[in-house]
């Protein structure tokens, strides 16, 4: 999908009567991720929002974070406030310590997808929050009748190859950076972490 996709017509179609999310939807993510954040100890004080929309996250966070939207559409930023940036070419100047990326890889070719990657993960300070349909997904998962399949719909394992270079899954779309928290043994994916992060919890 190019970039001239969307439009004012993409946003009445996958925003209108029947939206994949509805801004309620968001608005319960939003407090789950920022409350497992505060269950691991890490402050959000700053959210850089990947493909930002209509708006949402901004909308349902609370006072006093700083908040910074993109995206590469002109309909969404000239309506909803947001720069103009593409995040397969930009990274921030400082990490955020929450990165939002909510339906967007799937709209790059695979080179422009690693590329978003590597930038995401020079982007993120703390935790990347990450909603991608995949290739089963696609099957199993979308209501095509609601959701944009005019997509790159890559493996599961394609994306943990690129992501488990920067970030460690911690499930439900999280991702945190090797160095932030400690978790269990079954509240991780189970591939590799880094040694020696700071510990969230004493003795059991």
């Amino acid at each position: 999908m190019t970039m001239a996709s969307f439009d004012r017509a993409y946003y009445r179609r996958f925003y209108g009567p029947r939206p994949v999310h509805r801004p309620a939807d968001i608005a319960a993510l939003v407090q789950g991720v920022l409350g497992l954040c505060g269950w691991w100890g890490i402050k959000v004080r700053s959210v850089l929002d990947v493909g930002a929309g209509p708006g949402y996250w901004r909308d349902a966070l609370p006072a006093g974070i700083r908040y910074q939207g993109i995206d590469v559409s002109e309909h969404a930023c000239s309506t909803y406030g947001h720069q103009m940036r593409d995040i397969a070419a930009w990274s921030p100047n400082r990490p955020f310590d929450l990165v939002v990326a909510q339906g967007v890889l799937q709209y790059l070719d695979t080179p422009g997808c690693s590329a978003a990657i590597e930038n995401l993960a020079a982007a993120t300070r703390s935790v990347l929050y990450l909603e991608v349909p995949t290739a089963r997904d696609r099957t199993d998962v979308l209501d095509e009748n609601r959701s944009d399949t005019q997509a790159w719909f890559r493996s599961a394992a394609w994306y943990r190859r690129q992501l488990n270079s920067h970030f460690v899954a911690a499930g439900a779309g999280l991702w945190l950076k090797p160095d932030v928290v400690r978790l269990y043994e079954l509240e991780r994916s189970p591939t590799p972490r880094p040694a020696s992060p700071r510990s969230r919890r004493g003795p059991t």
